[in-house]
């Protein structure tokens, strides 16, 4: 793991609570652990994580992102969810394709509609025409694809638009 990814794990895992965690694995279900963090305190972790590394570029939030969704724990995933929104202004349409996987691989829906809503519609929304048209061909794929994640994510982004 990378020294920012290190960072906020270690930072989550030592914001956490059992009784939070158990509350979310009732909410969310199976197939992901909690650590029991806040919401608040993902959002203060990665506000942390990026003053102290400030000259994250594309990549490095990209990396990072994949990085943290790796994990299969509830809080470094929507950690992950949380760095690509504040930096959706960086992204690129190309940026589809790991978002896809993290869609696919999200296991609790509440990812993916973080995904959709917070990440994939203002990204949509800032791209210019060319890199819009094949955004919304990657939709399109989506919403007539056979993976349920993916349906609902293009939906969720369409309503949101």
């Amino acid at each position: 793991m990378s020294e920012a990814g290190d960072f906020i794990d270690s930072a989550l895992q030592y914001e956490s609570s059992w009784q939070r965690a158990e509350e979310h694995a009732a909410a969310f279900g199976d197939g992901l652990e909690y650590y029991g963090a806040s919401v608040g305190a993902i959002r203060g972790t990665l506000r942390d994580a990026s003053r102290r590394y400030p000259a994250l570029a594309h990549d490095d939030v990209t990396a990072l992102s994949s990085e943290l969704w790796s994990r299969p724990v509830y809080e470094s995933r929507l950690a992950a969810i949380v760095l690509l929104q504040s930096n959706v202004a960086i992204l690129r349409h190309t940026d589809l394709t790991r978002i896809e996987g993290f869609l696919r691989t999200a296991v609790a829906p509440v990812l993916v509609d973080n995904l959709a809503r917070d990440v994939v519609a203002p990204l949509l929304a800032a791209l210019d025409a060319t890199a819009a048209s094949r955004a919304h061909a990657v939709l399109d794929r989506w919403s007539a694809g056979t993976d349920p994640e993916l349906r609902r994510a293009a939906e969720l982004v369409r309503n949101a638009s």
